[in-house]
């Protein structure tokens, strides 16, 4: 965090300041580290195993918040008779279909009620509850993720409030993880006994009644096959500990990118609408009621999903937008699969995808695989470029490796590049949302030079061209785009869109264009309008709420007139349970809201996450639905259910509980099951240049000894588009470096300064090599292992320039958001420069043979 998230760390130390402790736990001894009470070093990739072994010792020992968890979690929930766990079937759960790398999940369901699903199954449940549609795989199972959770079906679920029913989540909870023993995490991660069990009472001793414990990731804690899995894996800790909804508690994804808390929120993911309302998919007869009925939760504020939808539409296309045309639902576009970075990719390969924008991304260095991407790229027709400077995903038809290789030429690429300028944060209007869902405005200070502009600017000028030349036409495909609300105020001699009248389409409006404040105003009637529904009250009062900036000292702790923070200005999610089920604060020291019986309504520092008129005693009628179905103690108010999820009995396509499973390249085989990897990982072998390596004692394993993985540097910004052209931050981090120990260095050769030579079976690099104790080795299964760490900001291009660590990376992919696995991978270092031009294509073929790899390498269930 200190390294990644510098400004965000400062809040860290001041809390260490007050007597918090803090604990890092990184393969390496980073700037973080250094600052932590405690830091401990683990082999990358096996964090669900250390947070497995710490929530076996919060069960083993009771050291769960037993109130909390019989309140608000689904710890008392009884699971059906046929469902079989990870110990019964050697590290797989019932319903797994080999064949399709998929799960049934029906096994998986509470005793007295079905399930449905929010991904993996829901297509399945669509035509079931509906009666139409495509196939499975005709709809594009899965895609439509959405954060809905699992919808309730009739009847309620059976529970056991002792606790003590086998069969009872918590129960289930205890048998998963009772194997995750101190010895096995030493085994496994490489953490001495004494070291893990310091961090189990330390985590534990400051949870309860009266304290809390927050943890903080790096993104990178998504980018494994089970990289969903580990998030799950500290939500259920987090959920035991009672750390939840309350402050100082948490899960905090640390967010480094100026907005990409913003860009999943109004997103730029292929399967997400904004405020996380699932795409549809290509179903035949599916209007509006049908989508919503087979999409959205019965219970909670997710069954107000027809609300929400209802008024996005009407913020797209204004009047035409009609009841008696379903909102003009029919113009969304749908979904065919996944279309995912990595399965353009595919698509670029095979033809299919012709065109490719570019904004604000770096695929030839940055992406998993870059040769894939830029082969993908070379088969185009036309690429866009959105940038500050010439980045490599700019130049790679000139002066890209495979130029050098001779494995493309410049005058047989027929893709035709556009270089288009980008204008900075600093030359424009607009919002950051970051971390803790805060929107921060920020004012232009100087006009951009040249010819850049900026992304608003794009977008804008590009649609009113479109609609310009489409003007006049007759045909029903050009409707949706001639029908979108596009009238923008426009400012300046470059015509800059007003960045303010786009925050306040999408905070919204009512019929009679007054401001929304609140996303509880939205009707499902076409009577209001919002661009996105969990940013309702941005602009309340015709107010720029993001560009609130009332000093600390004028307000209280939670700072609620500084900036704006979605939904509703709430800085805690789910903070009904911060207090107790009859509404009272679990202590003093951590109160935040709490129920006002006098004035009957929640009150409290922060703006409740509760109906602020619902009593805690509060029990819905039978029939009811929405927010109306949530009962006075239902603190998680946007689950079905109203709790907590231990178990998540549908929504994940790889399980409902988190398991360790090993890297999709690993040195080491799984000591916990049979099952060596994520059995329902996303693989992509077909493709030449994608191959996987040996794992685990099997032939060839030993050609890959070392554990690789990437990581950023304070200094430099993701691909490098940011900082490689920035001459003092090019001074400060001049070349790119691999991170070895002493003992690596040694062992193979490697001399402080100068260069090694990394090598995996998709490619090879160089680099110069940095010897340091803070890439300790680690003892795992008896065995030393040594890791080797590699920066990923490097590519030919810009005043610092160096070979970009995602060439060495595979295509295996998280199967729920198709990420990739950049954090733990195996390689073989040795002394030198890599070679140049066709001899580097040579080396890493030798070593594919050496290791006997073809294309059913690494494919295994």
């Amino acid at each position: 965090m200190a390294e990644c998230h510098p400004v965000g760390f400062q809040w860290v130390m001041e809390a260490k300041a007050r007597g918090a402790k803090v604990v890092h736990v990184d393969p390496r001894f980073t700037r973080t580290s250094a600052l932590a009470d405690v830091h401990v070093p683990l082999r990358a990739g096996s964090d669900i195993a250390f947070l497995g072994g710490i929530i076996n010792y919060v069960l083993r020992e009771e050291k769960y918040f037993r109130d909390y968890v019989l309140a608000y979690s689904n710890a008392p929930v009884i699971l059906r008779e046929d469902f079989r766990d990870t110990e019964d079937l050697d590290g797989v759960f019932s319903g797994l279909d080999t064949d399709s790398r998929s799960y049934d999940n029906s096994t998986w369901q509470y005793e007295g009620t079905e399930v449905q699903a929010a991904s993996g199954q829901r297509d399945a449940e669509y035509d079931q509850r509906t009666g139409g549609g495509r196939s499975v795989t005709e709809a594009a199972r899965g895609e439509a993720h959405g954060s809905g959770g699992a919808v309730i079906g009739e009847g309620e679920p059976e529970r056991d409030e002792t606790l003590t029913h086998p069969r009872c989540v918590l129960q289930v909870l205890k048998r998963h993880y009772a194997r995750y023993t101190p010895e096995l995490v030493e085994q496994i991660c490489g953490v001495p006994q004494d070291l893990f069990r310091q961090v189990c009472e330390l985590v534990t001793e400051n949870s309860g009644r009266d304290r809390t414990t927050a943890f903080a990731y790096a993104v990178g804690w998504t980018q494994h096959t089970v990289g969903v899995q580990y998030i799950r894996a500290a939500a259920v800790l987090q959920t035991l500990l009672g750390n939840i909804g309350r402050p100082g508690g948490g899960i905090l994804a640390l967010r480094g990118h100026a907005s990409i808390q913003g860009s999943t929120d109004i997103p730029t993911l292929f399967n997400l609408l904004p405020g996380y309302i699932p795409m549809p998919h290509a179903h035949q007869k599916q209007d509006l009621d049908a989508f919503v009925e087979a999409e959205a939760a019965h219970k909670g504020y997710w069954g107000n999903m027809r609300a929400y939808l209802v008024s996005l539409l009407k913020a797209y296309w204004g009047d035409a937008a009609t009841a008696e045309n379903d909102y003009c639902f029919d113009y969304l576009p749908r979904l065919t699969g996944s279309h995912s970075t990595y399965e353009t990719t595919m698509a670029q390969l095979e033809g299919t995808c012709k065109g490719y924008f570019l904004v604000g991304e770096n695929p030839a260095v940055g992406n998993a695989n870059s040769k894939l991407m830029r082969l993908g790229m070379a088969n185009l027709d036309w690429l866009v470029v959105r940038d500050f400077s010439l980045i490599e995903s700019a130049t790679w038809w000139k002066d890209g490796p495979e130029i050098e290789t001779g494995e493309l030429r410049t005058e047989d690429i027929g893709t035709e590049v556009f270089f288009l300028p980008a204008a900075a944060h600093t030359e424009k209007d607009g919002s950051f949302t970051n971390t803790q869902r805060l929107l921060q405005w920020h004012h232009q200070a100087v006009e951009p030079p040249g010819e850049a502009r900026s992304d608003l600017w794009f977008a804008y000028h590009l649609g009113r061209l479109i609609r310009r030349k489409l003007a006049g036409s007759t045909d029903e495909m050009d409707r949706p785009l001639l029908d979108l609300t596009w009238d923008y105020p426009v400012k300046g001699t470059i015509a800059e869109p007003d960045a303010e009248a786009v925050l306040a389409e999408i905070n919204g409006h009512d019929a009679e264009g007054r401001p929304l404040s609140s996303y509880e105003q939205l009707k499902d009637d076409g009577s209001t309008a919002c661009g996105c529904w969990i940013y309702c009250g941005v602009h309340a009062d015709g107010v720029n709420q993001a560009a609130r900036r009332k000093p600390g000292g004028e307000q209280d702790w939670v700072a609620a007139e500084w900036a704006w923070a979605w939904p509703a200005n709430r800085r805690i999610l789910y903070n009904r349970a911060s207090a107790d089920p009859d509404g009272r604060p679990w202590s003093e020291r951590k109160a935040l809201v709490w129920w006002d019986a006098e004035r009957g309504q929640w009150t409290g520092h922060d703006v409740p996450d509760f109906k602020k008129d619902k009593a805690p005693d509060h029990r819905p009628p039978q029939d009811a639905t929405g927010p109306e179905a949530l009962s006075g103690t239902d603190a998680f108010v946007m689950q079905a259910d109203g709790k907590a999820w231990l178990y998540v009995p549908s929504g994940l396509t790889d399980g409902p509980l988190p398991t360790h499973y090993e890297p999709q390249d690993s040195p080491f085989p799984n000591l916990l099951y049979r099952q060596q990897r994520n059995p329902v990982r996303q693989l992509m072998p077909t493709v030449p240049n994608n191959r996987y390596q040996p794992s685990a004692g099997e032939p060839g394993s030993e050609v890959f000894p070392f554990v690789a993985t990437t990581y950023r540097l304070t200094e430099h910004h993701t691909a490098g588009g940011m900082s490689r052209w920035q001459p003092y931050l090019a001074e400060l981090q001049p070349e790119f470096f691999c991170e070895v120990s002493p003992e690596l260095a040694a062992e193979r050769g490697l001399e402080h300064t100068g260069w090694a030579t990394i090598v995996s079976a998709r490619g090879v690099v160089e680099a110069r090599v940095l010897v340091t104790d803070r890439m300790a080795p680690l003892t795992v299964q008896g065995r030393r292992l040594h890791q080797v760490g590699l920066p990923y900001h490097w590519g030919p291009n810009g005043y610092s320039t160096g070979d970009a660590a995602n060439e060495l990376l595979h295509l295996s992919l998280d199967p729920n958001t198709h990420i990739q696995e950049s954090k733990a991978f195996a390689v073989d270092i040795r002394p030198g420069r890599r070679p140049r031009g066709p001899a580097s294509v040579e080396l890493v073929r030798a070593y594919r043979i050496r290791a006997g790899i073809d294309d059913k390498t690494g494919t295994e269930q």
